[in-house]
């Protein structure tokens, strides 16, 4: 297979392929690899211009577990929380962006301001947010909690956001 079909096939665009993330092993083993006794990682952001604190953050929440599920918020859903104008870059080229990358395992879109529903269905093991987060304000620590999951936060690399990056952007323009 191609890398980009590979790159590809880790992307899920609608919530209805999250029961493939249990049920396909051909695509995303979720089971398999849980009967294994891996432990799955959740983290969901917008992603909008990957830049080093997105990428050092998504490092160490891969390194809290065995495989790693990014949720990513469509561009609608971007839009709502950020505002005109944003995304920078549509959800097909984020999504693409972010399942290169080697550590994250599944990316799953959803239209939702939050990914509560995808938090129920996946059940992570730990729930990761930026430490800009108290773990009992993180969306999901109801769920995670409540079967023993873990909630926790990684603190951000100071100097990169992609709010800044736009900022810098257009005062430069």
């Amino acid at each position: 297979m191609e890398t980009l079909q590979l790159i590809k096939n880790k992307i899920y665009i609608e919530r209805k392929t999250l029961t493939s993330l249990r049920a396909a092993p051909f695509r995303f083993p979720l089971s398999v690899f849980r009967s294994q006794g891996a432990k799955v990682v959740f983290t969901n952001g917008c992603f909008d211009i990957l830049h080093r604190g997105h990428v050092e953050y998504l490092a160490k929440a891969a390194d809290m577990g065995d495989v790693l599920v990014v949720g990513l918020n469509t561009d609608a859903s971007v839009k709502r929380l950020k505002g005109e104008g944003r995304p920078v870059n549509n959800e097909e080229a984020r999504a693409l962006v972010l399942a290169s990358l080697s550590f994250v395992d599944a990316v799953v879109l959803f239209d939702e301001d939050t990914p509560y529903e995808i938090i129920k269905a996946i059940r992570p093991d730990v729930l990761v947010k930026g430490a800009d987060y108290k773990p009992e304000e993180i969306v999901g620590y109801d769920i995670v909690t409540s079967y023993g999951g873990t909630v926790a936060t990684i603190p951000l690399v100071e100097g990169y956001s992609t709010t800044s990056i736009v900022e810098l952007l257009h005062d430069k323009i």
